[in-house]
């Protein structure tokens, strides 16, 4: 754990004053989910990307999403060789270990699908053949605001392939001077130095998945995702899948807290960022703060 704190902190020196949202994302990584950043151009979302690539030393690809892009372009084609009288694939930058889908809203929802499968199930079909990606896979998207023009928003089941969605936001005034004494940090993100290896990161993630969760934090989620499906506030509640989601996170956020065991902070820490774009209030409700509700209406104890 000594080398993910130190990973942790030499992230920290390239996206200044944004260490909650860095140990989010090394969360969302460790518990082998895939991250949505969603903010304004400029604010460093690349520039994380590439750090976490670095640190990590996983491989790594960016894609620039556009409205003219095809699923072929993520995924890949198969080509015929003339020689050989065989179709051989052209992999596509899908096949890599950390994939930067960058401005992935500006693509057509029928492209945003084309990462359906990889997200979930590790692995792509192409003309009847499926194809293995390296492990681990971790996707990294970015988004600008729906609001703005040219973007297509996210269908619903694009969105619940993603664990988390932060936002880094403005610095802070401090992180901001330091910035600019310090100038572009990008090209520092670059040539950072690896804190682990990809087997050693591979054993981290084996770890989160042995993190004790007791019966009473299990009652504690439970309620969480039953108070989001009868409460009226919500068009729909937590699924299954987002409650195995947000216990996967938890346990990661207990790791890199130095402990064995998740404690009801850890699940509090990350249930905004993993619930928070799962969750469609009612008409009339605020979507910004939905998630943060639940952790209002539901005691620890009950």
């Amino acid at each position: 754990m000594e080398k993910v704190q130190r990973a942790l902190a030499r992230v920290g020196k390239v996206v200044l004053g944004k260490n909650d949202q860095i140990r989010l994302a090394v969360a969302c990584l460790l518990a082998r989910g895939h991250l949505l950043i969603e903010d304004l151009p400029g604010m460093g979302k690349t520039t994380l990307a590439h750090a976490l690539a670095r640190i990590f030393s996983l491989d790594y690809q960016r894609v620039q999403f556009t409205s003219d892009m095809l699923p072929a372009d993520i995924l890949g084609v198969s080509l015929f060789n003339a020689d050989t009288r065989e179709f051989v694939l052209r992999k596509g930058p899908v096949f890599t270990q950390l994939l930067l889908a960058d401005e992935i809203n500006r693509a057509t929802p029928k492209t945003q699908s084309a990462l359906l499968e990889a997200m979930e199930e590790r692995q792509v079909t192409l003309d009847g053949d499926t194809y293995p990606l390296p492990l681990p896979f971790f996707v990294v998207a970015t988004q600008n605001p729906v609001e703005q023009g040219g973007t297509f928003p996210l269908p619903e089941s694009q969105l619940d392939r993603f664990l988390m969605r932060i936002s880094l936001g403005y610095p802070s005034p401090e992180a901001e001077l330091a910035l600019l004494a310090a100038g572009d940090l990008r090209a520092e993100a670059l040539d950072l130095t690896p804190a682990l290896t990809v087997d050693e990161l591979q054993q981290v993630m084996q770890a989160v998945e042995q993190v004790h969760a007791s019966a009473d934090l299990l009652g504690y989620l439970q309620r969480l995702l039953e108070h989001s499906r009868s409460s009226g506030l919500f068009q729909a509640g937590l699924s299954p899948r987002a409650g195995l989601g947000m216990l996967r996170a938890a346990r990661a956020w207990a790791l890199l807290g130095g402990r064995n065991y998740v404690i009801p902070e850890d699940i509090q820490a990350v249930l905004v960022p993993v619930c928070e774009h799962r969750l469609q209030p009612v008409a009339g409700g605020a979507a910004r703060g939905a998630a943060g509700r639940l952790l209002e209406a539901v005691p620890v104890v009950p």
